[in-house]
């Protein structure tokens, strides 16, 4: 099950980063996990929400360049071994992970990691066949609530 994730260009400078999540917390979009990277001229804030499209509409009427991506959602293990696993259910595929970053709730013994993959459809095959689970939206909200 893939997701989507927003990518919102941010100048790197001081008070950057408040002023989407202002924008979105007036919006009554919550932010379900987010990451932020920078350069020295730019970040780019990685967030997944519940709105994705009201999200998008929102930040780019203020001005914001949005760019909307599919990611994957996985439990992962919460012991040793746990991310290796979900990596080896790739080797060999061709399948390249672009980035990843954690959410920071977790569920029973396990983790959520969100992947951007170069090609996520066949890491979902890849993954299905060694039995790691993928998350969806529906379930995604489900988890962090409870």
């Amino acid at each position: 099950m893939k997701l989507k994730q927003l990518s919102v260009f941010l100048e790197n400078k001081p008070g950057a980063l408040s002023e989407p999540c202002r924008l979105l917390a007036k919006g009554g979009i919550n932010i379900q996990t987010f990451s932020l990277a920078d350069t020295r001229e730019f970040g780019i804030l990685r967030l997944v929400v519940e709105n994705t499209d009201k999200a998008r509409r929102l930040l780019q009427r203020h001005g914001f360049a949005v760019k909307v991506t599919e990611v994957v959602a996985l439990e992962a293990a919460d012991r040793p071994g746990g991310l290796a696993a979900i990596l080896g259910a790739l080797d060999g595929t061709g399948v390249n992970v672009e980035y990843a970053y954690p959410f920071a709730a977790k569920h029973r013994d396990h983790g959520l990691l969100l992947f951007r993959f170069n090609d996520p459809d066949a890491a979902i095959h890849a993954l299905k066949i060694h039995k790691i689970n993928t998350v969806g939206t529906e379930e995604l909200s489900r988890r962090l609530k409870d």
